[in-house]
This record gives structure tokens, sequence and C-alpha cells, in this order.
């Protein structure tokens, strides 16, 4: 099976396959969805609407495949990962250009998605390390406690639109490292990306078959998930409505869950922020990849004075931006991942309007590609607490600028929402920063930092309506997430040595 990208001259669309059991079948689905470019509509491929019958055939097996691959050492698991490090760094630029193509953003974005997804496989690969489990000698006479640490058994990722290369990526590696065998649902938007990913796996031959599978679908196959008893976690991104529905669901059918959902991300600008770093700043987080990012800055919070020079700095950098196809040189701002989507952030910017708001950035007719689906980087000022555009997540490239006199009151604005993804502060003044990390309620904090997601090593850790679960994505929560511990607490008689003060319960 070739996962090449289709050329327009192609006979008859390609339609996508699933990955089970170490090799490309056919879905039993009788409905497909077209995948398209969303800079030029054109139709790339077709992505089968799988059925529960086919989410039971990945689980079947994975299930096979998992008792062996448990009992793989953590060395050798580990080792396979270094394998498929290169494997990407070979095809980083192919695998980019996959992911613009299907998804829209530009290619400089794209490659830097790529970047974080091998890094990634990177930390995974420290997994004899982070696995490690603890030990006491004598904690009563002659006798010792130990923990370790094992896979929890089959494990499932739903993944969204968005990063269609990094973060099936979150999970995929830490899974597998830890022992436990894998099922990928990818976004039916953007299916292309991780067949391409797979088809490269399967041809160096690194997994055994069943440790790794994927299925293509929709909502069936994300309920199908959730509801199959031999699978034993879930790991979900992608809306907050459906996080909950993804989290309640899993956790009731006795699932360990983690279910990463929206965010309204708000970006605090101090009046000594040094301003044309932080126009920057503000500028490649609101409107990298369309503002299709849940760590995109969406909100803007002007402290004090700074607010018009702020505006002015942002409006002239912002209609410097070039949209157009994210494979084009010189492009800033790619398309939305389709054309309902275009047609949604639009209907936000008007509500906006409707809503008292100032339009001084318009990009809803931005000179793009009329079959495509752009909407160009827009600037609303004047924005208040109880607008909607203020308070509900808009998925585009959209900015809401807001002002208050105090830092005390930003942070009673940004601990108001109902996320607690990411926020920014923009200052030089230590002493701000340390009041504003120490009271804000939001799981990832960047200081002078416009998009701060971590980096491998560290949890993705968003708090509130961000995040339903106990532990994060990637870092050490990976390693807490696709494992249980054990204690064993132990004594040998023959050692000649008695405990007395040893009580069992």
């Amino acid at each position: 099976m070739s996962a090449t990208l289709p050329r327009s001259s192609d006979v008859e669309t390609r339609t996508l396959q699933n990955f089970v059991a170490g090799a490309w079948v056919e879905s039993s689905a009788s409905e497909h969805l077209d995948v398209t470019n969303p800079a030029t509509a054109e139709v790339l491929a077709r992505v089968p609407l799988s059925s529960a019958e086919d989410v039971q055939r990945a689980v079947d097996a994975a299930r096979a495949a998992f008792p062996a691959w448990r009992s793989k050492s953590v060395i050798a698991r580990s080792r396979l990962l270094y394998d498929v490090r290169q494997l990407l760094v070979d095809h980083q630029d192919e695998l980019a250009r996959i992911v613009t193509t299907e998804m829209g953003k530009t290619l400089p974005d794209a490659k830097a998605e790529v970047g974080r997804m091998i890094e990634m496989v990177e930390a995974a690969c420290h997994t004899p390390t982070t696995m490690q489990g603890r030990n006491l000698e004598n904690v009563a006479t002659a006798i010792d406690a130990e923990t370790v640490r094992q896979p929890v058994g089959v494990c499932a990722a739903i993944v969204p639109f968005n990063f269609p290369a990094m973060v099936p990526f979150w999970f995929l590696p830490f899974a597998v490292a830890t022992g436990n065998t894998f099922i990928l649902k990818p976004s039916e938007q953007v299916p292309l990306t991780q067949t391409r990913v797979f088809e490269l796996l399967e041809e160096r031959g690194i997994f055994p078959p069943g440790v790794i599978n994927l299925v293509n679908g929709g909502a069936d196959v994300v309920n199908a998930i959730l509801d199959n008893p031999g699978i034993d976690a879930v790991s979900f991104v992608g809306s907050a409505r459906v996080a909950k529905h993804v989290y309640s669901r899993a956790a009731a059918n006795g699932k360990r869950v983690q279910a990463l959902g929206g965010a309204k991300n708000h970006m605090v600008v101090m009046p000594d922020a040094v301003l044309d770093k932080t126009v920057d700043g503000i500028v490649g987080s609101a409107f990298g990849a369309a503002g299709q990012r849940c760590m995109a800055g969406s909100v803007v919070v002007t402290v004090g004075d700074v607010h018009g020079p702020l505006r002015d700095g942002l409006v002239e950098a912002t209609k410097g931006l070039r949209v157009g196809n994210g494979l084009e040189d010189g492009v800033s701002v790619g398309p939305l991942v389709s054309c309902d989507a275009r047609d949604r952030v639009r209907g936000w910017i008007d509500k906006g309007v409707e809503e008292g708001a100032t339009l001084v950035v318009d990009g809803r007719e931005p000179g793009a590609n009329p079959d495509g689906a752009f909407v160009g980087p827009t600037i609303l000022d004047d924005v208040t607490p109880e607008m909607e555009v203020a308070r509900e997540e808009i998925f585009g490239p959209v900015i809401s600028l807001m002002h208050v006199d105090t830092l005390d009151e930003a942070i009673g604005l940004v601990n108001s929402s109902r996320y607690g993804n990411g926020t920014s502060i923009f200052t030089e003044n230590g002493a701000a920063v340390r009041k504003y990390r120490h009271d804000v309620e939001v799981g990832m904090i960047g200081v002078n930092i416009g998009v701060a997601a971590p980096v491998a090593f560290f949890p993705f850790s968003g708090w509130k309506d961000s995040f339903l679960g106990d532990t994060h994505a990637h870092g050490t929560d990976a390693i807490e997430f696709y494992t249980r511990k054990k204690t064993i607490t132990s004594r040998y008689y023959s050692a000649g040595e008695t405990g007395k003060f040893f009580v069992e319960q």
C-alpha cells in the first residue's frame, strides 16, 4: 500500500486501509469521507468510517501480541525506538509536506511539528530509566519492600486534526516502550500522515505484528474504543465537549483515561514588556497554524498604559502577514482545516462585532483561493469579559484584545475562565512573574514565551476543563499513565533472621 499523496491526474482516488496485526486490511465500512487539501479543495484520498467490528479486530491483534511484547526487555523495546527515531529523521521532509497538504499549516510550521514528533521518541528512549521502581531494604528486620512498574495492557489513542504528526506520538512511543500494545485512531480529516508513518514502520519491520495498529474512522470508532472491554487505557485530544464524553464513558467502563480538552489561552502584557519581541511572540502564538492550536494565545490582556502601543504594533505586524497555500514560500498563515471550519470562524468574527467588539483587522476575506478554507489573521479590540468571543474557544486566527488596570485584575480575568491550558506573561519584572505563576490557575505558563508548550521531557499539564484525568501526556506523566505499580514485601526464613516489629494485616 502506498501512502504517497495522489496526483490530481489520478483516475481513481485512493481509499485508505486500516493497519491490523502487521498488515494493511480493508475496512468493513460502508461509508467513506473525502480527505481534501484545505488550500485547494483537491480530493487527496477517501477514508473509511470503520465499524466496531474493525476495532475488535485491532483489539484482538493487540491483545494477542501483548504477552510476548511485555516480556521483551525494556532495553530491547527502547532500542527499537532508536530505529523509529532514525526512520522519522530520514523522512521528516516528506512527512512535513503531507501534514501541510492535508491539514494546511505552513511548511516551516509542519517541519517544526515533525521535529517535536521526533523529540517525543527521543524522550521515550529513556524508558529504562524513567520506568524504574523503588525499593527499601529492611522495612522491618530482614524484610524488604519494592515497587515495580508493569504495563497496563492494550492502550488506544484518539487524536485531533491539528497536529497529525506530533500528537499521536505523545502516546505511541511511551505506550510501547513501557510494554503496552497500541491502537491509534487518527482524525478522519487528516489520516494521511499516520498512514504514511505506519507504512514506513511496516517497511522497516520494527515492531512485531499487533504491537501497533491503526483504525480509521469517526464517532463510531471512538465509541467502540470507549466501550470495548479489551482496551485498558484511552488517551484523547480534542474539544472540551468531546473530552468530557470520552472521559465519562471510558471511565464508566473501567478504563484508565487521559482526556485533553479545549482552551482559551490568555497572554498578559505588562507596561514594561519589550514591545517588539512581545508583538512577535503574540503574532506567532495567535496566528501560527491559523490559530488551530490548543496552546494558541487567543486573548491578549493589556495592563495599564501599554494597550495602545501594543495594539498598534499588533495591527502593523498582522497586516504584513501573507495568507495562502502553506506549501508556498513566504506564506505566513495557511488555511483552516476545512471550509466548515472557515465558515465557523467567520461566524465567530461576526459574533464579536455583534457583541460590540471593534474589528481593527478583518480577515474574513483574505483574498486567497476562494475554494480554499482561508480566514486571515483578525484582531478584535474592546472585548469585554461577558462577550462569547472572550470566553469560548474559536480555534482560528482571531485575537481578542482586552484591557485591565492591574496585574491582580489580569489574574482574576484569567482565573475566571473555565479553561486552564496555557497562559503567558510578557514582562521584565521578576516580582510580577513570581506573583503571576503562583496565583494563576493554568497548567502551562510562559514567561515572554508565546507558545508555552513543554518539551517532551515535561508533561503537557492543562487544568480545569482543558484536562480530565489524573496523569498528563508525555514526560514522566506518560510513564505513570502507561504503567501500573506493584508493591512486593518479602522475607526469607532461611536467612536466619526474624522481624518482631512487622505487623501483617
